[in-house]
């Protein structure tokens, strides 16, 4: 069993990590050092980078993910594989103070939704 499972590790490479679908976060950015492209992979801490233009700077994201990995398997730390959409169900609980929820359910009310209507367009904005 261990062999089998050695072998699977072993073949997780580089390229194997490269072509699984991270996350991508790439936003325009103007601050006191100008205006750029700032990007990251959410699932990779520290994995970022910038570039002048969205496509420099995912062109950038990509060659130092490239390098992130390398030397993540170099010394070998484990390194997270994406979240797909089966991992999350659409719910979760989310605990407010009564007068918060009294507040969104006098808004619902008035706008003739439901609870959850209103909470999911208040989250979404």
């Amino acid at each position: 069993m261990n062999s089998c499972l050695e072998t699977m590790t072993e073949s997780r490479d580089v390229s194997y990590y490269m072509n699984l679908p991270y996350t991508y976060l790439i936003q325009p950015v103007s601050d006191e050092s100008g205006s750029y492209f700032f990007g990251r992979v959410l699932e990779l801490d520290g994995c970022q980078s910038h570039g002048s233009t969205f496509e420099e700077a995912y062109r950038n994201l990509r060659e130092v993910m490239e390098g992130w990995l390398e030397v993540k398997l170099e010394h070998g730390d484990p390194i997270p594989e994406p979240t797909g959409s089966e991992n999350y169900s659409g719910k979760f609980v989310l605990r407010i103070p009564k007068s918060l929820h009294r507040k969104l359910a006098i808004e619902a009310q008035k706008e003739g939704v439901s609870l959850n209507q209103y909470a999911l367009y208040k989250l979404s904005r």
